[in-house]
């Protein structure tokens, strides 16, 4: 038995590399998640019956909460809710239209469609304030609402009642869209089937209906708004356009005619004083001309203008006196000049010439007097187109103010012409009363409850328990970290495993360490085998046992540790260290007489207090007398000075320590002794106490050996097989 378990902790120890120092090395090594996973999986185990029981009784009370629940009916209305209104005018609406934004659009339509207004408007619609069954339906006492108590008006009550129904149908309305349509549901849940159908019904007219209302308010309230702008863009428009007229009277302007474009707006506005001047100019045009003809003609030589030579009365002159000439001509050859008849032809020829001349004349007076009346009337015509002209001048400057006020009574024309016609289009379309929603599916009287639902229940309360479970284990795994695996040695603690004890009473302790095929004595070769590996000289020579409260079985495992290193031929002197409480001697059954408190208080003869324990091959040195205070007999050198000389006596020195928690006994041995081994009780002491315990010890620069788990019970924690094959798995894997 014993060579068994030497094997199973040589490859235990020869696959394990540690630094016992080290002991911060679990909270500085990286989170394993596995390991945490199995923790956990630990703690299940370890209450798996506290953690079914809270499932258990989470089902428990979703079956009975099930079974008392009463009957409740859902009836379902589907509405569906268009984006955009029907066209029944070709009038544009109120809004302007907003693509991209469907999303509000409907988020805006669902909470419309659970407002307390709308709830407010069924229960007026439907009477439920008065209807004392549509109370009963909800679990409420129509009777518990009439006594309204002392102090209490019966309105306010009324109001009470009224805000409880409004209350009873917001609780129990649901509003659920239907994804990628336009559809929505609205369910509403009573104890009354057919009350619930009537209110979901309701509830769907009612929405409708403050639609519509809500449209033709704003129609309403758009239509009073142009009414009060048509008003006073009317009286604009008055003030304007008489602005106009007494602007025309006060400058004179007078209008002929007026053209006006497509908008309305005055393009041509022609006056009077403009007319004038256009006339007059083309007569003074013409009179210039006239003028300049005139001068032309009586700048000339009369004789050759065309007028004297067209002229029938020179030309009958000139006839007459060519005729004269020719006949003057002849008679002088005939007679001579100084005939009678010559003469007086010659003085007919002079006579004719006279009247040449003479008519000459008077043409060339008739067209120097055309020249002056030419230029008389063009004169006149430039006095008076300036006369004019400076009148339109002053006429033009006023029409500048003229047209200002043309222009404002213009736009106020255009403004109230468009806000006319906006608002007859509004009136038209306020009186379709078209609407985007409507009733795709209206709700029936529901056949069959809808809760309360069994299996939904169950699956519910499954959930809760679960979660109470997870909680529970979570708090179990925090508030009861002890060690109960051989894994959370090394992971909590930092140490290797030097080996596990199984929990023996104490009444058959001496008797499984006599017992060679006993799993104690097997266990303890085991630890003592892998003690071998933590130094380079095999087995430390000195051994301090240590523990971090008293009953953790750090006494024992010093009793069976030296009783071991004896059985294989080794000298071992068992120290009792604890003075405090000293139980070596009992479990050595040797008389507790002069010990180590004597030695350490002065006494050298020490060797002389070691007792012969019959019951192993050991010899064993009391704790002797309790003193005052240990702590002062461990703090000088004697201590270390007996560790020296015992190893000279023996092979191996074994001591029995005090518990590291409250007391500085454990820190002051550690420190004088080669290594020690730290005994840690399954399920016991909490992983928190034992770090504690274990940095006080390397504080002192004691060095820790290994971790002995003890006390460990069969089928507990994982170890569910038969404890000699326990240990040695244990090592293996440690």
């Amino acid at each position: 038995m014993s060579s068994k378990a030497d094997i199973a902790a040589s490859e235990a120890a020869s696959a394990r590399m540690f630094d016992p120092l080290d002991i911060g090395a679990a909270t500085r090594s990286d989170f394993d998640f596995a390991q945490t996973l199995r923790q956990y999986w630990r703690t299940v185990l370890r209450w798996r019956l506290t953690l079914a029981g809270l499932v258990a009784g989470c089902l428990a009370v979703g079956v009975i909460v099930t079974l008392m629940m009463p009957s409740r009916f859902t009836a379902t209305v589907k509405i569906q809710i268009d984006r955009n209104q029907k066209q029944v005018t070709n009038v544009a609406g109120l809004e302007v239209p907003a693509a991209g934004q469907e999303a509000e659009f409907y988020a805006t339509q669902y909470a419309l469609l659970g407002t307390r207004v709308l709830a407010e408007r069924v229960a007026n619609d439907l009477g439920l304030a008065r209807n004392d069954a549509f109370l009963a339906t909800h679990g409420i006492d129509p009777e518990s609402l009439r006594d309204t108590g002392d102090g209490v008006s019966p309105a306010a009550a009324q109001k009470k009642r009224r805000d409880l129904v409004v209350n009873l149908l917001l609780a129990n309305v649901t509003i659920s869209p239907v994804r990628a349509s336009k559809l929505v549901d609205v369910d509403y849940t009573s104890r009354d089937a057919a009350m619930s159908a009537r209110i979901a019904n309701q509830w769907a007219s009612a929405f409708i209906a403050q639609s519509m209302d809500r449209e033709y308010s704003s129609t309403a309230a758009a239509r009073r708004f142009l009414e009060q702008r048509i008003d006073a863009l009317r009286r604009k428009v008055e003030e304007s356009e008489q602005m106009v007229i007494l602007n025309g009277s006060r400058s004179g302007l007078v209008a002929l005619d007026q053209v006006r474009d497509a908008d309305g707006r005055t393009i041509s506005d022609r006056t009077l004083a403009s007319a004038d001047v256009e006339q007059l100019s083309i007569a003074l045009n013409q009179a210039t001309a006239d003028r300049i003809a005139a001068m032309a003609r009586s700048s000339g030589k009369a004789e050759a203008s065309a007028e004297t030579l067209s002229s029938p009365v020179l030309s009958a002159l000139r006839a007459d006196r060519t005729q004269a000439s020719a006949k003057l001509a002849a008679a002088r050859m005939q007679y001579g000049a100084e005939y009678p008849t010559v003469a007086e032809l010659s003085r007919e020829v002079d006579m004719l010439d006279a009247a040449i001349a003479r008519e000459t004349a008077r043409i060339g007076a008739v067209h120097e007097n055309a020249y002056r009346q030419a230029l008389v009337r063009e004169e006149g015509l430039k006095a008076r187109v300036a006369a004019l002209k400076a009148d339109l001048d002053r006429q033009n400057r006023a029409k500048i103010r003229q047209g200002i006020y043309q222009r404002e009574a213009d736009t106020n024309r255009q403004l109230y012409d468009a806000l006319l016609q906006r608002y007859k289009e509004i009136g038209v379309a306020g009186g379709v009363g078209a609407n985007n929603i409507s009733v795709a599916d209206p709700a029936i009287i529901p056949p069959s409850p809808s809760s309360p639902n069994l299996p939904k229940n169950l699956a519910i309360a499954l959930l809760l328990g679960l979660a109470c479970a997870t909680v529970a284990t979570v708090v179990f795994h925090q508030f009861d970290q002890s060690i109960r695996e051989a894994s959370d040695v090394q992971t909590l603690l930092g140490l290797p495993l030097l080996g596990a004890t199984p929990q023996v009473e104490p009444a058959r302790f001496v008797t499984e360490v006599q017992d060679p095929k006993s799993d104690l004595l097997d266990a303890v070769f085991s630890i003592r085998s892998s003690l071998a590996y933590t130094t380079s000289h095999g087995l430390p020579r000195s051994i301090a046992v240590i523990s971090s409260r008293p009953s953790e079985g750090k006494s024992s495992t010093a009793f069976a540790l030296a009783a071991v290193i004896g059985r294989t031929g080794k000298r071992a002197l068992l120290v009792d260290a604890d003075m405090r409480w000293p139980s070596v001697h009992q479990m050595a059954e040797v008389e507790n007489g002069n010990g180590l408190s004597e030695y350490l208080a002065g006494d050298d003869a020490w060797q002389a207090n070691v007792r012969h324990s019959s019951l192993a091959a050991i010899d064993t040195l009391p704790a002797g007398r309790i003193p005052p205070s240990a702590a002062e007999l461990l703090s000088g050198d004697r201590f270390e000075g007996f560790v020296r000389q015992a190893l000279e006596r023996y092979d191996h020195v074994v001591i029995d320590c005090p518990p590291v928690m409250g007391m500085p006994d454990a820190p002051l041995i550690a420190r004088a002794v080669e290594g020690a081994v730290y005994v840690v009780e399954y399920a016991g002491v909490a992983v928190r106490d034992v770090q504690a315990s274990l940095r006080r010890l390397s504080q002192v620069n004691g060095r820790t050996l290994g971790v002995v788990l003890t006390k460990v019970r069969e089928h507990k924690g994982g170890y569910s097989y038969g404890y000699g094959q326990h240990y040695a798995a244990a090592n293996a894997g440690g």
